[in-house]
């Protein structure tokens, strides 16, 4: 059977729903998948806006396996495709002003049909001073003009990562810069674009393929499959405590102490109990190992008040 061969879209949407639950997925099915998300996709072009970010969370994305963002998005730029991926700061070969015309031009042409997609928390102190990103007419333009300017004319917006979700890492005490997630951005501006929050620091690839493709397939997830803190609850549903492999050393009321040791790592500030992801299934860098399975307590990198809330990340909460 030829990779490229079609597939119909009942049978694209029934393996769509039954892949983020399971282990594995037969080989054979992975490459159609691909092409079945790319098709898709191709409607849609996304603007990747990058602001008080470490770049993480791109760099886990394009980790993604299957299928793998080069299939869903980066071969969507070569030449005689349409685009998809128009703006990304990082990995477009473009740069300076014409880097940044790509955006306002992708975002005038698709008014109310792209998809924004925010990395990194957004300065807001002294006007946004504190982070641009090129000019216009001479003059700089700050993160906080570009995430007002393109999240009200977009069609929903994603935040990936927790700086971007919640502020994170960048808002975090003193907070100089007044950095802020994008949906306490939209709430000071009045902007009503939807937004879905796919947090962690850094965001697991699957959790922001998935997102993507279940928007285009089913558009905009209905709020009872959203918690309350704008998550997919497919992703962000249960604790990573509840499905913890250390779950029986807690239920045995046997603690580790100290690092290295056999136990549940509670006592080592682990914060699973109060921290949504689906980590312990998931798993890391392509499905071999995750915090807790290194010996490190999960530090609730998913959760909005990371890090702050969390601290002292080592100490029993």
């Amino acid at each position: 059977m030829s990779t490229r061969e079609a597939i119909s879209r009942r049978e694209f949407i029934r393996w769509a729903v039954a892949a983020p639950a399971a282990l594995s997925v037969a080989d054979e099915f992975l490459p159609r998948l691909a092409y079945a998300i790319q098709d898709a996709v191709k409607e849609y072009p996304i603007i990747w806006l990058q602001a008080s970010t470490c770049s993480g969370c791109s760099v886990s994305v394009i980790n993604t396996i299957h299928p793998s963002i080069k299939n869903v998005i980066l071969e969507q730029v070569l030449p005689g495709h349409q685009l998809v991926l128009s703006y990304h700061g990082t990995l477009m070969a473009a740069t300076g002003s014409l880097s940044v015309e790509t955006a306002r031009s992708t975002a005038q042409k698709f008014k109310k049909k792209y998809v924004l997609v925010v990395e990194g928390a957004i300065p807001t102190a002294q006007s946004g001073g504190y982070g641009v990103i090129g000019e216009e007419n001479g003059h700089p333009v700050t993160m906080l003009q570009w995430v007002d300017s393109l999240g009200k004319e977009a069609m929903a917006v994603l935040t990936v990562g927790t700086c971007a979700a919640y502020g994170g890492l960048p808002a975090s005490a003193p907070n100089p810069s007044g950095c802020k997630g994008v949906s306490e951005v939209f709430a000071d501006l009045g902007i009503k674009t939807p937004v879905i929050n796919i947090p962690g620091c850094p965001c697991h690839p699957d959790w922001f393929i998935g997102t993507v493709a279940k928007i285009l397939l089913y558009g905009m997830p209905q709020p009872k499959e959203l918690d309350e803190y704008g998550r997919l609850k497919l992703f962000f549903g249960r604790s990573v405590h509840n499905r913890c492999i250390n779950r029986d050393y807690l239920d045995e009321g046997i603690f580790a102490t100290t690092f290295g040791e056999e136990g549940c790592l509670l006592e080592l500030g682990c914060k699973g109990p109060f921290t949504n992801a689906d980590c312990p299934i998931r798993l890391w860098n392509g499905s071999v190992s995750w915090c807790i399975n290194a010996g490190a307590p999960c530090i609730g990198c998913t959760e909005k008040g990371f890090p702050d809330a969390h601290s002292p990340i080592y100490q029993r909460r």
